[in-house]
């Protein structure tokens, strides 16, 4: 049985993700701290205590990292062995540590400053983002195209796509959106025009960062944002992540490349289910298997165990 581990991108954070893993694990307490020490941040805080920071994308994304990899740690422990791995935008660092391409400090790392750098390289008010229901990205390619600095953000699943750029351009795509047949059109509540070409610059500085981290062989392959293929060789992961930034994300090409390489059983893992709705549009006959609590791992494993 072939198995993926999937993560979820900025949006599934909620104040007590992993709680439940730090209050049993000792393994979850000692990653805590190594994420406080990475980022710079209280994790234990921010991620347990009630605070608005959580929504604050500096913030959100190692503190999504964390959580995620929390989780991971008890499932790989458990003795679920993922084949491939892929993760939605800031989701592709877990997908990384997974592969094991990648450290979880580095992770932490590299999540707290891309963060910063994809909310500040673009002055407040100038970028946004839109998503898009009920409309083939075909059609929406078609009439953005009259909007400067509109582009495609994210191909999430059929019917839900997402635009990104300058402020001015996406607001007026959105009424001809709607008239051309769009079910639904609704501006994102975002720190900056993400997955757009206006954030080249961010992913030019993350390079400098990408830098210093080492990037090691791949346990397994993992899927890119940027091009919606199977990386199994290490020596391109820096330059997919400093376009990512500023590149479509590929999801649902993700998703459908998976399924064309004979997995079996997706296995999203964080808070929230994200990730599994999109399956359900996209590749409706392979199952989710849902982990965000200690619970879900044990059911998780038996679910398995009875697919097997």
């Amino acid at each position: 049985m072939k198995i993926a581990f999937v993560y979820p991108g900025q949006g599934a954070q909620k104040i007590g993700m992993a709680q439940d893993f730090v209050e049993q694990y000792d393994y979850a307490k000692e990653m805590i701290k190594e994420a406080t020490e990475a980022s710079g941040v209280d994790m234990e805080k921010l991620l347990f205590v009630e605070n608005d920071d959580i929504n604050v994308t500096e913030y959100t994304q190692p503190a999504l990292v964390t959580a995620c990899m929390i989780i991971n740690k008890a499932l790989v422990d458990a003795g679920v062995k993922s084949d491939i791995s892929a993760g939605l935008s800031l989701g592709e660092y877990c997908a990384l540590v997974e592969a094991g391409a990648m450290t979880f400090y580095d992770a932490v790392r590299l999540t707290r400053i891309r963060g910063s750098l994809m909310s500040n390289t673009v002055p407040a008010g100038e970028g946004t983002m839109a998503a898009v229901i009920g409309m083939d990205a075909d059609v929406i390619e078609s009439i953005i195209k009259d909007f400067d600095g509109v582009t495609m953000a994210n191909f999430n699943c059929p019917g839900q796509i997402v635009i990104t750029g300058k402020t001015e351009g996406v607001v007026a795509a959105m009424p001809k959106l709607q008239e051309a047949g769009a079910r639904k059109v609704v501006q994102l509540n975002v720190s900056g025009p993400f997955h757009s070409p206006m954030l080249k610059p961010a992913g030019d500085s993350l390079r400098v960062e990408l830098d210093k981290a080492e990037i090691s062989d791949l346990r397994i392959p993992y899927v890119a944002n940027a091009t919606a293929e199977a990386v199994d060789n290490k020596d391109s992961i820096k330059d997919l992540l400093q376009v990512q930034v500023s590149s479509p994300v590929k999801w649902e090409q993700t998703l459908r490349l998976m399924k064309d390489m004979g997995v079996d059983v997706f296995v999203e893992i964080g808070p929230g289910k994200t990730i599994a709705g999109f399956v359900k549009k996209t590749c409706p006959e392979i199952p989710v298997i849902n982990v965000s609590t200690v619970a879900d791992v044990e059911a998780c494993v038996a679910a398995l165990k009875e697919m097997a």
